[in-house]
């Protein structure tokens, strides 16, 4: 299901329609199918305007993270499982170092709720997701950087297998398992939670939500937006992703809700 998954996301982005419609407009166009080809054309420009110069990404994922807002922080914590994809891990396996993307906001959380609650174990997720492998693994470049903050290895554990957000979770599972663990501190983004605990509780993990980073303001309303273009983009994308992947794990049977509370 992971390529299939990978294969799907390609060719279902609102870019890469938009840009197919635009195709299927000059084709019909140069076979006499006028109507058709400017019908096909048209929609391509709505979407590509509702993508790039509308808030209509930012509501949708807004919607997922405002469904597990931040709880208030327990006086104690057993573990803290920790979600990657926060690494340009294309980047960093020739250059080094911390390339750290969007999703950065996870490891500085990690590294603070690590000083915060001293006694608890760190579950450390994530391996290499690209379609064709060969990147260096999440869970190798923050070994590094946990080291390099003084983070005594003993307290984490490193998953460097896991390739999407089920593997994570399965291979999480059996880690907390193994160390006999219980009601751990997830930590992803916001928009990312809501799957996230969906395939958790699922696989029977008791976890409590804890969201790292916000990509809105949490009072987005539906306007124009002009001045940002890519990130408006950036943020339809993340969040059909997002839809996408937990109606297709829960027809696949990975999760048994739409939307968990």
């Amino acid at each position: 299901m992971f390529f299939f998954a990978k294969i799907f996301w390609i060719v279902s982005q609102p870019v890469t329609i938009s840009f197919f419609l635009l195709a299927l407009s000059v084709l019909l166009m140069l076979f006499s199918f006028r109507r058709l080809a400017i019908a096909a054309g048209l929609v391509s420009l709505a979407l590509v305007f509702v993508s790039f110069y509308t808030t209509a990404g930012a509501l949708i994922v807004q919607e997922l993270e405002d469904r597990f807002p931040r709880p208030a922080a327990p006086a104690d914590a057993a573990c803290v499982i920790v979600l990657g994809g926060g690494i340009a891990t294309k980047v960093d396996g020739v250059r080094g170092g911390y390339n750290l993307d969007d999703a950065a906001d996870r490891y500085i959380e990690a590294v603070r709720l690590a000083g915060v609650y001293p006694n608890a174990r760190i579950i450390m997720s994530g391996g290499d997701g690209s379609l064709t492998g060969g990147n260096v693994k999440e869970a190798v470049v923050i070994r590094r950087m946990f080291d390099d903050f003084h983070i005594d290895p003993a307290r984490v554990e490193y998953d460097a297998e896991s390739r999407d957000t089920y593997e994570n979770a399965i291979n999480t599972r059996a880690i907390l398992q193994r160390l006999n663990l219980d009601h751990c501190l997830l930590l992803t983004s916001g928009f990312h939670m809501p799957r996230a605990v969906a395939i958790f509780r699922n696989l029977g993990m008791n976890v409590t939500p804890w969201v790292a980073d916000y990509r809105t303001t949490g009072k987005q309303g539906l306007r124009l937006s002009a001045g940002h273009p890519i990130d408006n983009a950036d943020l339809l994308t993340t969040g059909l992703r997002e839809w996408i992947g937990i109606v297709a794990y829960y027809f696949a049977g990975r999760v048994s809700t739409l939307y968990p509370q």
